[in-house]
């Protein structure tokens, strides 16, 4: 009665089961490439902040549902305002935003043409030609319901935008923008973009409804106060 396996059948049962483990592994590694590249799947996560003395910091992992993408982009064009019209008293920070490079976010969320219009702004042309030397600041102040939905992808946005330096505040209003927001549905990001901007929305339209002109043609730098 034979009591041991021949050398031969050893060896291939060996051999199978190495053959076997070697493709699981390569099956996995291509799998893991797979998820990785290209960036068409972005993870989206909200940044929440409570303002206190020790600051707390919460990540939320956002399910892809209708209703957390109505919440992102409701918060894409409220940064999107301030990136645009928030001014602080740094020449370098404000050129770094506005800049029309890969690295600009008010580039990289606008689409062509409204970045060409963002261009003819008074404020724009005097930041990006050094004047005048920005020891101003101006914030933007959203209200609750400061966004409200229009058509698809339309909202109007309701907000206060001043200026201020140290002989106090200079021109406050309250303006409404029409905003239009474009993307297509799995489309690939650029690689330059997947920090500040995951979905790849854009600013199609950017219309000034009330508030007397772009707050960026304030009047604020024919006062003399730069």
């Amino acid at each position: 009665m034979q009591n041991s396996v021949e050398p031969p059948i050893l060896l291939s049962r060996t051999l199978t089961f190495v053959f076997a483990t070697m493709l699981v592994i390569v099956l996995v590694l291509a799998f893991s490439l797979y998820q990785m590249f290209p960036l068409v799947r972005p993870q989206v996560f909200f940044l929440m902040t409570q303002p206190r003395e020790n600051l707390e910091i919460r990540l939320a992992e956002m399910t892809p549902s209708d209703e957390n993408f109505e919440i992102y982009k409701r918060a894409f064009i409220r940064e999107y305002i301030k990136a645009r019209n928030e001014i602080v008293p740094n020449p370098k920070v404000m050129r770094m935003k506005w800049a029309n490079t890969s690295d600009g976010i008010v580039r990289t969320w606008s689409n062509p043409d409204v970045y060409s219009a963002f261009q003819q702004t008074n404020m724009w042309r005097a930041l990006m030609n050094d004047v005048p030397d920005f020891e101003f600041r101006c914030p933007v102040e959203f209200e609750t319901g400061a966004i409200k939905p229009r058509s698809d992808n339309t909202y109007a946005v309701n907000f206060r935008y001043f200026c201020e330096n140290s002989n106090g505040q200079v021109g406050q209003k309250d303006y409404t923008i029409r905003i239009r927001l474009e993307y297509e549905d799995g489309a690939t990001v650029k690689w330059s973009e997947r920090l500040n901007n995951p979905l790849g929305i854009r600013v199609a339209e950017y219309t000034v409804e009330s508030g007397n002109g772009d707050p960026l043609d304030t009047g604020y730098l024919e006062t003399g106060e730069q």
